[in-house]
């Protein structure tokens, strides 16, 4: 489990398919402290470090997770959102993101506010996800609060630090980002759409 507050940005180093697996090497400032086997957000999905060597790691997606996340369109020298799991005790400064992607979405505009930038995104209501005005998001593994909801898209207001310190800078107009829908709102969505 993860809360949404990016650690460090990563760098891509090296993309690897293997039949229908992509395999991704990132060099950030925590790879010489993950372990084997050990969670870690990238862009919002949940991936197993699987292989490490000084000052990088690798994680493996498989099909699911590239069918569900915009990690197929990534590239080398890409920086990644990077926030290792939760541990018990810790302070809870985001929301509770579970690091599984519902879906993508897509850049339609950013607003240059003097001082705050203001993200829409645009998503498929297919997949049945709502937002709610001031309900949390999850935008490329990042905990945002909702400022404009509407049926197919939404609104964040970005400050200084997150832009700086995420890859949220490098998003413009007709990029997709990873979306995670708060866990509370799907369980109620879910429950009323059973009771209908």
């Amino acid at each position: 489990m993860f809360t949404g507050i990016i650690e460090t940005l990563g760098t891509i180093t090296n993309l690897q398919k293997e039949g229908a697996n992509l395999h991704i090497q990132v060099i950030s400032a925590i790879s010489d402290e993950l372990k084997i086997d050990q969670s870690v957000s990238h862009n919002g999905v949940c991936l197993t470090v699987v292989a490490r060597s000084p000052g990088c790691h690798t994680v493996t997606a498989i099909a699911e997770t590239l069918q569900k996340s915009n990690l197929e369109s990534l590239s080398v020298g890409y920086p990644v959102n990077l926030e290792r799991c939760t541990r018990v005790g810790d302070r809870f400064d985001g929301h509770i993101v579970q690091g599984h992607v519902d879906q993508i979405a897509t850049c339609i505009s950013v607003e240059d506010q003097q001082g705050s930038w203001l993200y829409t995104f645009q998503y498929d209501t297919n997949a049945g996800n709502i937002t709610v005005e001031k309900g949390s998001i999850t935008v490329n593994g990042i905990s945002l609060t909702v400022v404009d909801s509407q049926l197919d898209h939404f609104s964040v207001a970005i400050i200084p630090y997150s832009f700086e310190n995420t890859n949220l800078k490098h998003v413009k107009p007709g990029d997709t980002v990873n979306l995670e829908f708060d866990i509370i709102g799907k369980y109620v969505s879910r429950i009323m759409e059973l009771r209908r």
